[in-house]
């Protein structure tokens, strides 16, 4: 695929070669000639100096051709207009905006541009290390409401099944984590010792189901 970038930061010079590692042609954009100092000496890819959402600039770097347009400077206003550049004038379908604001973010999911809120997620990873105990999101939808976590189940539910655990807390088991691996259980899949619990709930429910899981704990101590 050939794909188009806006942002040379960390982020962008970083997907940048991973991409080109994966073996897709890729364009990158800044309107700071600087910024493409941070691209190794060897990336092939295309250096544009501009804005991109100024329509010449991200037609020079190909968008008529790409596959898919990212928008990763350091301006909320900036990558989302060019988003929609990409998306409304250009029929790019695969456009992904970085937001820092997840109020902003949750507007724009709405406007069928998917974006991922930094700040949001940043503090949900900071918080599960600070607070390891219970249910901490690894990921949410942009409008906050539902979440993936990662739910401490202790030594109660070990030779239990993944159905018995849904039932009791009223929560529904995404996937496991055991010995390194995901694995998607099925309702009479057995929870082992050392398996890492990931759920789908509401946000709001998270409290209750780290309330229900707790209390088995406590029942078998």
């Amino acid at each position: 695929m050939h794909i188009v970038i806006m942002g040379c930061g960390r982020v962008g010079s970083t997907l940048a070669h991973i991409l080109e590692d994966k073996g897709h042609s890729v364009a990158i954009i800044d309107q700071s000639p600087e910024a493409f100092r941070r691209l190794r000496s060897g990336f092939r890819g295309r250096r544009i100096t501009g804005f991109g959402f100024d329509r010449d600039v991200i037609a020079e770097a190909g968008i008529e051709q790409a596959s898919a347009f990212v928008a990763v400077s350091s301006g909320d206003n900036s990558n989302i207009i060019s988003a929609r550049v990409a998306r409304e004038t250009f029929g790019v379908d695969n456009v992904v905006a970085r937001i820092y604001d997840p109020r902003r973010a949750e507007v724009y999911q709405r406007l069928g541009i998917p974006t991922v809120a930094t700040v949001r997620w940043t503090a949900d990873q900071i918080l599960r290390r600070l607070l390891p105990e219970g249910a901490e999101p690894l990921w949410r939808d942009p409008t906050g409401a539902v979440v993936l976590a990662e739910l401490d189940t202790g030594h109660a539910w070990v030779g239990e099944k993944v159905a018995a655990l849904e039932e009791h807390a009223g929560t529904r088991v995404a996937f496991l984590s055991r010995m390194g691996e995901a694995l998607v259980p099925e309702r009479d899949t057995v929870i082992q010792d050392g398996d890492i619990v990931h759920i789908m709930a509401r946000a709001d429910d998270l409290e209750r189901v780290n309330a229900a899981v707790a209390a088995r704990s406590g029942e078998d101590a």
